[in-house]
């Protein structure tokens, strides 16, 4: 395991009362071995080198705790916006674990972005977390079809085992859904995927799903994708190049029929979707907590 040196953990966010309500940010680990071929980090203004390659933070749990001490706001912490924080190693180091403890221990709040069912080790924590402050955890699945999951995000648990994991949260009473993020052009922006994908998530207890309907694309991110289209969707790279040019957003060629296929199935199932609605509900169910453990 290597490790790099890091002088601060928590960083104040500008953006976090548009994205989920968060306050400050951290990546526990740097790179990724998740391998999704669609991954926006691997782009170049980011710097981070073999990205495919985790690496830990040096006395990350301690510097954590300095700057936690220091916090007058007990805000909400989001997790894992770069690096998944549910990734092997942790199975291992135990550092998004101790980060949690320390969270609990200073009445922070979290929010947590994973593709990886090893968040269920953590109920105990996040139900703890929950009793003091605002808890969101935001699976990303992109696909409701297991075999199309494994090709475009080949080294994390099938969409499957992340719906099964949604379930498990919301039976524990953890405010749980999807980020349905990206939607891949030519090929999981189908109609009927997304009904089905909505569907599941109904059923397994999912409170929201979010979407954009669309991906991004740029430099060597692009670069990795195209390679990976050349591999596994033969010809989906032309239409691609012929589509969407340069650019760098890069909506689905229905988004504005295909949105409203979702949103309608969203409304089916009483599932959020609209950002504003999911930030005000999962802190207002925190408040609700508090006021019945007050009482």
């Amino acid at each position: 395991m290597e490790y790099i040196k890091a002088k601060t953990i928590l960083t104040k966010v500008k953006y976090g009362n548009e994205w989920y309500g968060i306050d400050y940010n951290m990546n526990l680990y740097r790179g990724c071995c998740h391998n999704c071929i669609y991954c926006d980090s691997r782009s170049d203004c980011y710097h981070i080198n073999n990205f495919d390659v985790v690496k830990g933070k040096e006395n990350s749990l301690h510097i954590l705790e300095q700057e936690l001490i220091t916090k007058r706001k007990k805000g909400v912490i989001g997790i894992g916006s770069m690096s998944d924080t549910y990734n092997p190693i942790e199975k291992e180091l135990e550092q998004t674990r101790g980060a949690l403890k320390l969270i609990s221990k200073y009445s922070f709040g979290v929010s947590i972005d994973t593709k990886s069912d090893l968040i269920l080790r953590d109920i105990d924590l996040l139900k703890e977390i929950n009793d003091k402050n605002s808890v969101i955890v935001k699976f990303t699945i992109t696909t409701p079809k297991d075999d199309l999951a494994k090709v475009i995000e080949p080294n994390v648990c099938v969409s499957s085992k992340r719906l099964q994991a949604i379930k498990a949260l919301a039976d524990n009473g953890i405010f749980v859904g999807i980020m349905m993020n990206p939607v891949l052009p030519f090929i999981t922006d189908k109609e009927d995927d997304i009904r089905e994908l909505v569907r599941l998530a109904g059923e397994n207890g999912a409170r929201f799903i979010h979407t954009y309907m669309g991906m991004t694309l740029r430099d060597s991110q692009k670069n990795y994708y195209y390679d990976k289209l050349d591999k596994y969707f033969v010809g989906v790279k032309d239409k691609y190049i012929k589509y969407y040019g340069n650019r760098y957003n890069c909506l689905v060629p229905n988004y504005k029929r295909l949105y409203k296929v979702f949103t309608d199935e969203c409304n089916k199932y009483g599932i959020l979707y609209n950002m504003k609605d999911i930030i005000r509900e999962y802190k207002k169910e925190n408040k609700n907590n508090e006021q019945i453990s007050l009482f």
